[in-house]
């Protein structure tokens, strides 16, 4: 390929493009420059060839091969702008894939070719970047690439997820990301749930404003009524009193004026789910001060633990999302649902009831979609990686909610290489991979090379067509019983 421009002028179409390792829907030109993505055994590169290909910093072959590099992931998105994120909670479908390798971009488009929902595909907090050793930088670009490489030109966000400081925000808005989830729980009070009425009183006062706007009147949501009375109410400005007033902050300070990027509240990490008076009163609070929510995630009834479907009275969670999702219509903003991986027996539901429009978060389904692959191609490798993750639960647990018995899973020595897949279908097993992932990612040996990384890294290149299918199969049974529901 001595002039790539000549080489592209000629195909006739893109499976011979192939031939070269070229990526066939990563063929775009801009103005007199051609540029695409193409694979050899160990990595992917980009191929510039034209006008203004020294604008990619790479190898010079007469064209540029360019590795997939930061800086050449900023002049992808400057010379095509779909590659870069953009906010899309204002439609009416957006879920969230967090995809903590950095490789899983291929098999979630495959998901979004056939669903009209908008992807976030970028979208970490701070904790899963630590655990990983990665960075905003990484995160944005592994999306870049990959709508790139997969010809996806819809359009995509990307999530600062549950971030809660000046820091970290300023962080993610800095770099393009287009969605920003504040996590308040450093401001929510999770010790009042048993106070008395005269204890509640000794905490706080209530003042005439409040007790005017809430207490004098009821309000009619889509036919259901919300109702206070003193002691609701007191308990509602004793948990988000100050949680609303930081969110206030937060939004006037890096979201009013500057439209850069979707804002989402996230109070679901708490002690007991949200009432619908709780969460009609923090959205109230937040409307009369002027805050624009794109969606809220409350705390539903029930369990949603991590990797494994809700646990709890579908009854009870059905009407409780019901009127969460009326309070949300009511506001103008979408209900999100946060802990989203494998809720597969509530999906219809959320369909239902948020009449088509929601926001869904799913994370470590996407590691659990990659470890079933090295169980099924390396099964020796899998064995050494569940043995360490056994090792080292008690210290992961802390960092969880979950009720993982690991002595439930079974004993891998009775079970055949050929088995070891089905662990993933057990909650025990599947939570005890999903907690222990950054463990697993940094352990070292004596000489400071990784125990299993680069093993993994190189298993999942190897396998990346596997992966992708898998969590095209996997991801999109969620969005299928999402659609169900409307």
């Amino acid at each position: 390929m001595k002039n790539m421009k000549s080489f592209l002028n000629a195909l006739p179409n893109n499976k011979e493009a192939e031939a070269y390792g070229v990526y066939p829907k990563s063929i775009f030109s801009s103005n007199q420059l051609w540029v695409m993505m193409a694979a050899d055994e160990d990595c992917d590169y980009l191929i510039a060839s034209g006008e203004g290909q020294e604008a990619f910093k790479g190898e010079d072959l007469g064209y540029i091969k360019a590795p997939l590099t930061h800086e050449n992931a900023h002049v992808l998105r400057e010379l095509f702008p779909f590659t870069k994120a953009r906010k899309v909670l204002h439609e009416k479908r957006s879920f969230g894939l967090g995809d903590r390798l950095g490789i899983a971009g291929d098999g979630h488009l495959r998901v979004f070719d056939c669903y009209d929902a908008y992807p976030i595909l970028a979208q970490q907090s701070i904790r899963e970047l630590n655990l990983t050793q990665r960075t905003y930088e990484d995160v944005m670009d592994a999306a870049t690439f990959a709508v790139f490489r997969h010809g996806f030109t819809r359009g995509f966000g990307a999530d600062g997820d549950h971030l809660k400081t000046r820091q970290d925000i300023e962080y993610a808005l800095g770099l393009g990301f287009t969605m920003l989830t504040l996590d308040c729980s450093d401001y929510i009070r999770n010790d009042i749930l048993g106070l008395s009425h005269d204890q509640l009183k000794e905490d706080v006062e209530l003042s005439d404003l409040h007790k005017d706007r809430y207490m004098k009147s009821s309000f009619d949501v889509e036919g259901s009524t919300i109702e206070f009375d003193e002691a609701e109410l007191m308990r509602c400005e004793l948990i988000y009193g100050k949680a609303i007033q930081y969110t206030i902050e937060i939004y006037n300070d890096y979201i009013k004026d500057r439209d850069a990027a979707n804002f989402e509240l996230s109070i679901d990490e708490t002690a007991t789910p949200t009432t619908p008076t709780q969460h009609f009163f923090v959205a109230n609070e937040l409307y009369e001060a002027g805050v624009k929510l794109d969606t809220m995630a409350p705390r539903f009834v029930g369990e949603f633990q991590k990797g494994v479907d809700y646990i709890g009275d579908l009854v009870a969670f059905e009407k409780d999302l019901d009127i969460h999702a009326k309070i949300a219509r009511h506001f103008g903003y979408k209900l999100s649902i946060h802990s989203g991986s494998d809720k597969f027996s509530i999906f219809t539901l959320v369909g239902k009831y948020t009449r088509g429009n929601f926001h869904v978060k799913t994370a470590g389904t996407n590691w659990l979609e990659a470890m079933r692959v090295v169980a099924m191609k390396d099964p020796q490798l899998y064995r050494e990686i569940h043995a360490y993750a056994l090792s080292m639960f008690d210290t992961a647990s802390q960092f969880y909610h979950v009720t993982t018995n690991i002595h439930r899973i079974p004993d891998l020595s009775s079970l055949s290489d050929e088995a070891l897949p089905s662990l993933f279908t057990d909650n025990d097993a599947r939570q005890l991979i999903h907690i222990t992932y950054g463990y697993i990612l940094n352990d070292k040996q004596p000489d400071g090379t990784y125990r299993f990384k680069d093993k993994l890294y190189k298993l999942w290149r190897e396998e990346r067509d596997t992966y992708a299918k898998a969590l095209e199969k996997h991801i999109g049974r969620h969005l299928e019983l999402l659609y169900q529901g409307f």
